[in-house]
Protein backbone atom coordinates (compact mmCIF):
# COMPACT_ATOMS: atom_id res chain seq x y z
CA UNK A 1 0.00 0.00 0.00
CA UNK A 2 1.37 3.55 -0.83
CA UNK A 3 2.86 5.38 2.24
CA UNK A 4 0.12 8.39 1.99
CA UNK A 5 -2.95 6.00 1.68
CA UNK A 6 -1.26 3.61 4.45
CA UNK A 7 -1.26 6.75 6.83
CA UNK A 8 -4.92 8.32 5.89
CA UNK A 9 -6.22 3.81 6.63
CA UNK A 10 -4.80 4.38 9.71
CA UNK A 11 -6.06 7.39 10.90
CA UNK A 12 -9.44 6.48 9.61
CA UNK A 13 -9.46 3.11 11.15
CA UNK A 14 -8.50 4.30 14.75
CA UNK A 15 -11.53 5.84 14.64
CA UNK A 16 -14.53 4.04 16.52
CA UNK A 17 -16.77 1.94 14.71
CA UNK A 18 -20.43 3.47 14.69
CA UNK A 19 -19.68 7.32 15.36
CA UNK A 20 -22.09 9.18 14.10
CA UNK A 21 -21.25 11.22 10.72
CA UNK A 22 -20.82 14.57 12.01
CA UNK A 23 -17.96 13.08 14.76
CA UNK A 24 -16.60 11.26 11.98
CA UNK A 25 -16.15 14.44 9.91
CA UNK A 26 -14.57 16.25 12.30
CA UNK A 27 -12.41 13.52 13.28
CA UNK A 28 -11.25 13.06 9.70
CA UNK A 29 -10.80 16.92 9.72
CA UNK A 30 -8.68 17.16 12.78
CA UNK A 31 -6.73 14.44 11.28
CA UNK A 32 -6.02 16.14 8.25
CA UNK A 33 -4.92 19.50 10.09
CA UNK A 34 -2.56 17.30 12.22
CA UNK A 35 -0.85 15.76 8.80
CA UNK A 36 -0.54 19.13 7.24
CA UNK A 37 1.61 20.57 10.33
CA UNK A 38 3.75 17.49 10.29
CA UNK A 39 4.46 17.90 6.22
CA UNK A 40 4.92 21.50 7.40
CA UNK A 41 7.84 20.44 9.33
CA UNK A 42 9.39 17.66 7.16
CA UNK A 43 9.16 19.72 3.87
CA UNK A 44 6.71 18.00 1.85
CA UNK A 45 5.97 20.38 -0.49
CA UNK A 46 3.30 17.54 -2.18
CA UNK A 47 1.89 16.33 0.92
CA UNK A 48 1.04 20.50 1.91
CA UNK A 49 -0.64 20.94 -1.35
CA UNK A 50 -2.89 17.54 -1.14
CA UNK A 51 -3.70 18.38 2.16
CA UNK A 52 -5.04 21.40 1.37
CA UNK A 53 -6.56 20.45 -1.42
CA UNK A 54 -8.57 17.98 0.80
CA UNK A 55 -9.60 20.57 3.05
CA UNK A 56 -7.00 21.12 5.50
CA UNK A 57 -6.87 24.15 7.86
CA UNK A 58 -3.75 26.87 7.54
CA UNK A 59 -5.10 28.47 10.76
CA UNK A 60 -5.25 24.91 12.71
CA UNK A 61 -2.99 24.27 16.15
CA UNK A 62 -1.36 20.99 17.11
CA UNK A 63 -1.23 20.75 21.13
CA UNK A 64 2.06 22.92 21.13
CA UNK A 65 -0.34 25.73 19.82
CA UNK A 66 1.78 25.05 16.28
CA UNK A 67 0.41 26.04 13.27
CA UNK A 68 1.32 24.56 9.56
CA UNK A 69 3.55 27.95 9.01
CA UNK A 70 4.91 28.03 12.62
CA UNK A 71 6.31 24.28 11.95
CA UNK A 72 7.52 25.30 8.86
CA UNK A 73 9.67 28.42 9.72
CA UNK A 74 10.77 26.45 12.68
CA UNK A 75 12.24 23.69 10.19
CA UNK A 76 13.53 26.88 7.39
CA UNK A 77 10.77 24.79 4.99
CA UNK A 78 11.00 28.01 2.46
CA UNK A 79 9.05 26.66 -0.48
CA UNK A 80 6.47 25.03 1.85
CA UNK A 81 6.16 28.40 4.34
CA UNK A 82 5.77 30.16 0.85
CA UNK A 83 2.76 27.79 -0.54
CA UNK A 84 1.20 28.35 3.38
CA UNK A 85 1.32 31.89 3.14
CA UNK A 86 -0.57 32.20 -0.22
CA UNK A 87 -2.92 30.10 1.31
CA UNK A 88 -3.51 32.64 3.84
CA UNK A 89 -1.76 31.51 7.57
CA UNK A 90 -1.33 33.78 9.64
CA UNK A 91 2.15 35.38 9.83
CA UNK A 92 1.29 36.46 13.24
CA UNK A 93 -0.13 33.73 14.93
CA UNK A 94 1.71 32.89 18.06
CA UNK A 95 2.35 29.24 19.44
CA UNK A 96 2.29 29.02 23.61
CA UNK A 97 5.79 30.11 24.04
CA UNK A 98 4.68 32.40 22.64
CA UNK A 99 6.65 32.63 18.85
CA UNK A 100 4.80 33.40 15.73
CA UNK A 101 6.10 32.50 12.39
CA UNK A 102 8.17 35.92 12.27
CA UNK A 103 9.56 35.80 15.51
CA UNK A 104 11.00 32.06 14.88
CA UNK A 105 12.24 33.40 11.73
CA UNK A 106 14.42 35.88 13.60
CA UNK A 107 15.05 33.57 16.51
CA UNK A 108 16.43 31.00 14.10
CA UNK A 109 18.27 33.10 11.65
CA UNK A 110 15.89 32.04 8.39
CA UNK A 111 16.22 35.29 6.21
CA UNK A 112 13.89 33.85 3.61
CA UNK A 113 11.06 33.22 5.96
CA UNK A 114 11.38 36.49 7.89
CA UNK A 115 11.01 38.61 4.51
CA UNK A 116 8.19 36.80 3.63
CA UNK A 117 6.58 37.21 6.99
CA UNK A 118 7.73 40.80 6.47
CA UNK A 119 6.11 41.26 2.78
CA UNK A 120 2.70 39.07 3.94
CA UNK A 121 2.66 42.36 7.18
CA UNK A 122 4.78 40.77 10.02
CA UNK A 123 4.00 43.20 13.21
CA UNK A 124 6.89 44.40 13.88
CA UNK A 125 5.81 44.65 17.90
CA UNK A 126 5.81 41.14 18.43
CA UNK A 127 7.53 40.33 21.53
CA UNK A 128 8.68 36.84 22.51
CA UNK A 129 8.64 34.80 26.22
CA UNK A 130 11.52 37.90 26.94
CA UNK A 131 9.41 40.64 26.32
CA UNK A 132 11.98 41.12 23.68
CA UNK A 133 11.02 42.34 19.97
CA UNK A 134 12.38 40.18 16.79
CA UNK A 135 15.59 42.03 16.78
CA UNK A 136 16.75 41.41 20.54
CA UNK A 137 17.19 37.30 19.99
CA UNK A 138 18.56 38.23 16.21
CA UNK A 139 21.02 40.23 17.77
CA UNK A 140 21.45 37.91 20.76
CA UNK A 141 22.15 34.65 18.07
CA UNK A 142 24.54 36.86 15.89
CA UNK A 143 22.02 36.57 12.72
CA UNK A 144 23.67 39.26 11.10
CA UNK A 145 21.46 38.97 7.80
CA UNK A 146 18.43 39.19 9.71
CA UNK A 147 19.05 42.01 11.88
CA UNK A 148 20.26 44.04 8.61
CA UNK A 149 16.84 43.09 7.19
CA UNK A 150 14.71 44.01 10.52
CA UNK A 151 16.92 47.28 10.45
CA UNK A 152 15.27 48.32 7.53
CA UNK A 153 11.94 48.20 9.28
CA UNK A 154 10.41 50.48 11.35
CA UNK A 155 11.35 48.44 14.18
CA UNK A 156 12.09 50.20 17.58
CA UNK A 157 15.38 49.84 17.84
CA UNK A 158 16.42 51.16 21.67
CA UNK A 159 12.94 48.19 22.82
CA UNK A 160 13.56 47.21 26.68
CA UNK A 161 12.89 43.46 27.20
CA UNK A 162 11.78 42.22 30.47
CA UNK A 163 15.64 41.62 31.70
CA UNK A 164 16.32 45.10 31.14
CA UNK A 165 18.00 44.64 27.56
CA UNK A 166 18.09 46.68 24.49
CA UNK A 167 19.21 44.61 20.83
CA UNK A 168 22.47 46.80 21.77
CA UNK A 169 22.91 45.12 25.18
CA UNK A 170 22.07 41.85 24.13
CA UNK A 171 24.66 41.79 21.43
CA UNK A 172 27.55 42.64 23.89
CA UNK A 173 26.05 40.83 27.13
CA UNK A 174 25.39 37.54 25.14
CA UNK A 175 27.20 38.17 22.17
CA UNK A 176 30.51 36.17 21.55
CA UNK A 177 32.64 39.68 20.99
CA UNK A 178 33.26 38.07 17.30
CA UNK A 179 33.02 39.60 13.63
CA UNK A 180 29.36 38.94 13.56
CA UNK A 181 28.21 40.39 16.98
CA UNK A 182 30.81 43.35 16.23
CA UNK A 183 28.64 43.73 12.59
CA UNK A 184 25.55 43.81 14.90
CA UNK A 185 26.89 46.30 17.19
CA UNK A 186 27.24 48.44 14.31
CA UNK A 187 24.78 47.84 12.13
CA UNK A 188 23.07 48.93 15.32
CA UNK A 189 24.62 52.26 15.82
CA UNK A 190 24.63 53.33 12.09
CA UNK A 191 20.85 52.99 12.91
CA UNK A 192 20.54 55.23 15.85
CA UNK A 193 20.64 52.70 18.80
CA UNK A 194 21.27 54.57 22.09
CA UNK A 195 24.52 53.62 23.08
CA UNK A 196 23.69 55.04 26.58
CA UNK A 197 20.94 53.31 27.65
CA UNK A 198 22.38 50.94 30.35
CA UNK A 199 20.85 47.80 32.24
CA UNK A 200 19.21 47.74 35.47
CA UNK A 201 22.30 47.72 37.12
CA UNK A 202 23.62 50.93 34.98
CA UNK A 203 25.96 49.30 33.10
CA UNK A 204 26.05 50.89 29.71
CA UNK A 205 26.93 48.56 26.30
CA UNK A 206 30.83 50.27 26.26
CA UNK A 207 31.60 49.27 30.10
CA UNK A 208 30.25 45.56 29.25
CA UNK A 209 31.98 45.56 26.12
CA UNK A 210 35.15 46.55 27.99
CA UNK A 211 35.02 44.40 30.61
CA UNK A 212 34.64 41.51 28.44
CA UNK A 213 37.75 42.33 26.59
CA UNK A 214 35.50 42.67 23.57
CA UNK A 215 38.53 45.13 21.86
CA UNK A 216 36.47 45.86 18.29
CA UNK A 217 32.97 46.43 19.54
CA UNK A 218 34.75 49.16 22.47
CA UNK A 219 36.12 50.95 19.22
CA UNK A 220 32.85 51.13 18.10
CA UNK A 221 31.05 52.00 21.23
CA UNK A 222 34.00 55.08 21.92
CA UNK A 223 34.02 56.28 18.55
CA UNK A 224 30.05 56.85 18.47
CA UNK A 225 30.65 58.33 22.19
CA UNK A 226 32.40 61.15 20.92
CA UNK A 227 31.00 62.38 18.35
Amino acid sequence: MHRRALLRFLSLACLPAGMPTRARAQAEASARDAQLIAAAARGDLESVERLLAQGAGVHARDAEGKTALNAAAHENRIAVARRLIAAGADVNAPDRVPRTPFMIAAVRGHLEILKMTLAAGADLGTINQYGGTALIPACHYGHVEVVRELLKTRIDVDHVNRLGWTALLEAVILGDGGPRHTEIVRLLLERGARREIADRDGVTPLEHARRRGYTAMVRLLETREKK
